[in-house]
């Protein structure tokens, strides 16, 4: 029961929050936003595989920085993001595995004049970089451990608050790292985010 319950509270949440927007956005935004600087700062939920063949799922938990820092035209920006998730537990022996990711790249913004909610798109690259007592047991032959290549690439959905404040409703990005494997070499990762971001 408290499996039901809890899933249904989050979309009645999430109707009435959305619902509100169009009448709270003629207050909010008077007309087009100049573009600003932003940094956001935010949960983050990784749904993670190490081993090659099958899944070998496991879920990390963690947060997220993202600075992004507009173009002359506003639709577009330059973003850096920076990324720590942990778990325990993730195989029979207890293993638990660190993960962090440092990427950058650019991001598009469609502009939505006199809306409140602005969606995006982005893509990053960068590096990964894994430890814990995984990488120093069961994978402690991956010799790219400490620096591995890593894409970025998803969006997200802001709603504006105010000039200086907005709240990430979500943001969900397909995380592709490269650590050695012994098979295949990549490990794919969805990760969903949501945070607060301040606008400078």
């Amino acid at each position: 029961m408290r499996m039901t319950i809890q899933p249904l509270c989050v979309l009645v949440l999430t109707v009435a929050a959305v619902s509100a927007v169009p009448g709270f956005s003629q207050g909010a935004t008077d007309g087009p936003a100049p573009p600003r600087a932003e940094l956001a700062l935010g949960y983050s939920y990784l749904h993670g595989n190490a081993p090659p063949g099958g899944c070998g799922c496991f879920n990390l938990n963690g947060g997220n920085a993202t600075f992004a820092w507009p173009l002359k035209t506003g639709r577009f920006a330059m973003v850096g993001d920076a990324t720590i998730a942990h778990a325990d537990g993730i195989s029979s022996s207890g293993y638990g595995l660190t993960l962090s990711t440092y990427t950058v790249g650019a991001r598009f913004m469609p502009p939505i004049a006199h809306w409140s909610l602005q969606p995006f798109g982005q893509a990053l690259i960068g590096l990964a970089h894994s430890g814990g007592t995984l990488v120093q047991g069961q994978a402690a032959k991956v010799s790219n451990a400490g620096a591995a290549f890593a894409a970025n690439l998803g969006g997200g959905l802001d709603l504006r608050l105010s000039r200086r404040f907005s709240w990430r409703v979500v943001e969900a990005d397909y995380l592709l790292t490269t650590f050695d494997n012994g098979s295949n070499d990549h490990q794919n990762n969805l990760r969903i985010s949501a945070g607060a971001v301040f606008h400078f």
